[in-house]
């Protein structure tokens, strides 16, 4: 039988071939949308951290305090002895955020919807998702042994011809409401509605929109009329953290916090992450023109290129294949800018590209700097 050592091997070099390879950069991270690499700083349009809170002296002050109370580790599963004080606090104000009943913390995303997916759908039971939803969404999916169809990207006619031949089982739509790689808006009314109509149940991840955007609130800023049952997303972005959250009804809730493998069988957020989203959360919701700003620099850059609107702090600029995507990062880091190339299977073949992310820290000059520097690549 073929070694492991030449199966990676053989799988490095074919990955090498096309350009996929990936390796790890150290990265230094320092305050604003600055980074160092390789002894280099560059500014950095590669961050989720749009509000660049995670050097704000409040959060990083309300993490030290966290541990010096609690230590640095939850020490154990939540339901053993690892849900410290700060859980409770961090999920009422999750949940008022959202406008939702309740919410249960992850240790990350990525646990949130591998978790929160086969706890409500099973086998017999129908999943259908947007083509385009991250990776951790289809995982998940895959964990709960449901039949698994997706549906074409923010298609609400592809969407409604899929419910008109459901099964017997329940049905659980889930969609992202602001897309990681390509920065558009999931039609959340829409969705609501025609799930009601079928009686399905919806669910968003909103990673990407929570601190930024409106669609961020997910039902606390959608009519009343309107419902998404579970919503998930990070504190690892906007709220300058790390780890996941679900929002929904009390019962919903409290059955991924006894049924969630994720949550039962892993250690709780540590304290100091839990501390820091909080104090994320203050500034955010004293600082209402500080969650423009990501947007508004995004707005300023499409303006530049005559590029279609932003609708999020992300904009993607498509080069096609892996190679034009690659040499497209190296020019723009001579000129100072980190902006990482992304390539399949993130996205799709044909569709590797530049993912820029606007932070509420980029000066205005700088998102200029950066338009010039972009449309320059095509010379």
């Amino acid at each position: 039988m073929e070694s492991l050592d030449a199966f990676a091997a053989a799988k490095l070099a074919a990955l090498e071939a096309g350009l996929l390879r990936r390796s790890l950069s150290p990265s230094h991270r320092l305050e604003g949308p600055w980074v160092e690499r390789g002894g280099r700083r560059y500014l950095s349009f590669s961050c989720n951290d749009y509000l660049n809170l995670t050097h704000h002296p409040a959060v990083k002050a309300a993490a030290v305090a966290a541990i010096e109370a609690y230590g640095t580790t939850a020490g154990a599963s939540r339901l053993v002895t690892g849900d410290h004080p700060l859980m409770e606090t961090l999920e009422a104000r999750l949940a008022r955020l959202k406008g939702a009943q309740a919410a249960c913390v992850f240790s990350s995303g990525y646990m949130a919807n591998t978790g929160a997916i086969p706890t409500f759908v099973s086998e017999g039971d129908l999943l259908l998702i947007d083509e385009r939803a991250h990776s951790c969404i289809w995982a998940g999916a895959r964990l709960s042994g449901a039949t698994v169809a997706a549906f074409r990207h923010n298609d609400i006619s592809h969407l409604a011809a899929l419910l008109e031949d459901r099964g017997e089982g329940h049905v659980l739509i889930v969609t992202e409401g602001v897309f990681s790689m390509d920065g558009d808006l999931a039609p959340l009314a829409e969705l609501s509605a025609l799930a009601k109509r079928h009686g399905a149940w919806l669910m968003t991840d909103d990673a990407h929109g929570v601190g930024v955007l409106a669609e961020g609130r997910g039902s606390a800023a959608l009519a009343p009329s309107a419902r998404i049952d579970l919503q998930m997303g990070t504190l690892s972005k906007a709220l300058a953290s790390m780890g996941g959250y679900v929002c929904g009804s009390q019962a919903a809730i409290d059955l991924l916090k006894t049924r969630a493998r994720t949550l039962v069988y892993a250690t709780g957020l540590p304290p100091a992450s839990a501390a820091a989203a909080l104090a994320a959360l203050d500034i955010i919701e004293a600082n209402p023109g500080l969650t423009a700003l990501p947007l508004a620099k995004a707005r300023r850059f499409t303006r530049a290129l005559n590029l279609p609107e932003a609708q999020s702090p992300i904009v993607p600029v498509i080069l096609g294949e892996p190679a034009a995507a690659l040499e497209a990062q190296s020019k723009l880091e001579a000129q100072g800018f980190l902006v990482v190339a992304i390539r399949p299977p993130t996205v799709a073949a044909g569709t590797s590209r530049l993912r820029i992310a606007f932070t509420a820290g980029h000066a205005d000059e700088e998102v200029d700097r950066l338009a010039d520097a972009v449309r320059g690549l095509a010379a």
